[in-house]
């Protein structure tokens, strides 16, 4: 398999995760109590939640999701450009994940699918011309868990997380501040932005072993990129749901700036596997080569 599909693979995968920055497990925030009138009723007025409140509000609410879709677009450091699009079910995990992008200039395109029995990867006309005529190849659950011969690495573990699953450490952001109202796809938003280091990240986890054992691949791979800073922007619509992030860092290898944007969640997802004719099985590959 050549360098460059492994590479377009990994950066695709790498964005998914990368924009997860968008939504830790946090408490919902509370508005500030309601004024009363001078006849000692209490009026119907809503006070603005401060930023801390309205990002924790967002995280907790993306926690809930059934389903989503969404659109990522950016540059990953040392690998290249992408964009593309993905719609995922939480229980059961169902994926489907079409990418393209850019990588050591030349342009390629791939789609992740993953349903109960395992990970597919398709990688177009490149892959079909190095397996028989076959651009299909199956990932087993087994496989994807432990790594393993599996060239994504551990990345492949990722494909199927939340990109929202740890947006409320940025609450921890000591900058963090309103923008402003934006429109967003087509949808009112309100725009916050804040700056954290790796090392904030992960005491925002606080003793929460559950959320520190989901980000630990994601921090990871911040650092394996050379990034130690990150900046975050986060647009919140009027129902208190994450319409879209955007995470920005700097490295040796270049810049980082990754935006996903949410179309759709809580919506029925079906995900279908790809033909068997059109499918290489990677345990199978690996017990003809042993026997051989």
């Amino acid at each position: 398999m050549k360098t460059t599909y492994r590479n377009i693979a990994a950066t695709a995968l790498a964005g998914a995760l990368l924009c997860g920055t968008a939504a830790c497990s946090a408490e919902s925030g509370k508005p500030a109590a309601e004024s009363k009138t001078d006849g000692g009723e209490a009026p119907a007025k809503t006070v603005e939640m401060s930023p801390v409140a309205a990002v924790q509000k967002a995280a907790a609410n993306n926690e809930k999701f059934t389903s989503i879709s969404y659109t990522m677009k950016g540059s990953v450091p040392g690998e290249g450009t992408i964009e593309g699009e993905a719609s995922m079910s939480m229980k059961p995990i169902a994926v489907q994940m079409k990418m393209r992008g850019e990588v050591e200039g030349e342009q390629q395109e791939f789609e992740i699918r993953i349903t109960s029995d395992g990970m597919y990867m398709n990688g177009g006309k490149e892959a079909a011309a190095e397996m028989d005529g076959k651009s299909w190849i199956k990932f087993p659950m087994e496989a994807l868990s432990k790594g393993g011969e599996n060239p994504l690495g551990g990345l492949s573990s990722q494909v199927d997380k939340n990109p929202a699953a740890e947006s409320g450490t940025l609450t921890a952001a000591k900058d963090l501040k309103k923008v402003g109202e934006e429109t967003v796809d087509g949808v009112s938003t309100t725009h916050y932005t804040g700056t954290l280091t790796l090392e904030q990240m992960t005491a925002a986890l606080g003793n929460d072993a559950k959320a520190k054992e989901k980000s630990e691949k994601t921090l990871k791979t911040y650092k394996d990129m050379g990034v130690d800073k990150l900046t975050m922007d986060m647009w919140i619509d009027g129902e208190d749901h994450t319409k879209q992030f955007r995470t920005r860092g700097e490295s040796k290898k270049g810049p980082l700036d990754m935006t996903i944007t949410f179309v759709d969640f809580n919506k029925p997802v079906t995900i279908k596997a790809p033909p068997a004719s059109e499918t290489v099985d990677l345990a199978e590959m690996m017990a003809g080569a042993q026997a051989g």
